[in-house]
């Protein structure tokens, strides 16, 4: 029997708001490099964000203000260290994907630097204890497996990772998905284990990678005014997804949660086929199956 608690939930949501962000990334943001594009959408996050948590903040004047709490527990040197550790594992994690792309052809990196479960599960059963179920632990597998499929282009299946030895960019991309994993573990840190409220957290997050992508951006920096109302409105999808993120992280384990929210390389490749009509359509429709088998054993 299914039981879709409130991390899944948040985390299926979160799936289907960040697949959908990287469709629209692609079809409408096409010629920006990627710390640029970073920047200019994280910044517009940061503005739509900022403001609601304000207004939130004063209609619940009354009660206790839990970003203080959360500050507090910051100030802690432990704190500080998962914090300064998780938005620099989340930052480094995109610098490292965008240079293997550099290195190697897009399709034989995308499918490897998505097995970020793959070493979340070891990290948080190794470090923080975490136990899953046998059922739970094949639901990972094959959710992983989903997303792996959904970024396989053509080839031998194994292909990508038989290389990973001799491959740069291989090698590059297994150190984004171990600093994803890192920095998923540290969001379920953050968020249950020292109890940071979002409203702090999903700031301190969207600000602190903008602050370390910023000075590789200025290097390489394109006007953005042309595009300025999409970066507007992606913006409010990145503040969203965040947002939905941290909820599923504050009530989920990391292993659990982050193999569902990277599913969301499955539903932006089934919106490609659908919407698109890319290539390898039976392919992705196979990775949206093994997907929804791997959330569901997760649930069970």
């Amino acid at each position: 029997m299914f039981s879709l608690g409130p991390g899944v939930a948040y985390s299926v949501v979160a799936a289907f708001v960040w697949g959908t962000y990287i469709f629209v990334l692609k079809r409408y943001f096409r010629g920006y490099p990627g710390t640029v594009l970073t920047a200019g959408i994280n910044a517009a996050a940061l503005a739509w964000y900022l403001p609601l948590v304000t207004l939130r903040s004063r209609a619940l004047r009354t009660a206790p203000d839990p970003a203080s709490l959360g500050a507090a527990a910051l100030a802690d040197p432990f704190g500080t260290a998962v914090l300064v550790a998780t938005v620099l594992s989340t930052a480094a994690a995109f610098l490292a994907f965008l240079r293997a792309i550099d290195v190697g052809e897009v399709s034989y990196v995308a499918p490897i630097s998505k097995v970020v479960p793959v070493f979340v599960l070891p990290i948080e059963v190794l470090f923080l204890h975490q136990r899953l179920t046998p059922l739970q632990v094949a639901g990972v597998a094959v959710a992983t497996l989903a997303v792996y499929v959904a970024n396989y282009r053509s080839g031998p299946l194994l292909a990508p990772l038989r290389k990973a030895a001799s491959s740069r960019a291989a090698q590059l991309a297994l150190a984004s998905a171990a600093c994803y994993a890192i920095s998923d573990v540290g969001k379920r840190v953050v968020l249950q284990e020292l109890s940071v409220p979002l409203s702090l957290w999903v700031p301190t997050a969207l600000g602190g990678v903008l602050l370390v992508v910023l000075p590789l951006a200025a290097r390489e920096w394109v006007p953005l005014r042309g595009d300025l109302p999409k970066f507007v409105l992606a913006g409010a999808g990145v503040a969203l997804g965040e947002h939905v993120t941290a909820l599923a992280f504050s009530a989920a384990p990391a292993s659990i949660a982050s193999p569902i929210i990277n599913t969301q390389a499955v539903v932006a490749v089934v919106l490609g086929g659908l919407v698109l009509r890319e290539e390898a359509f039976g392919t992705r429709l196979v990775a949206a199956g093994l997907a929804v088998a791997g959330v569901g054993l997760i649930a069970v």
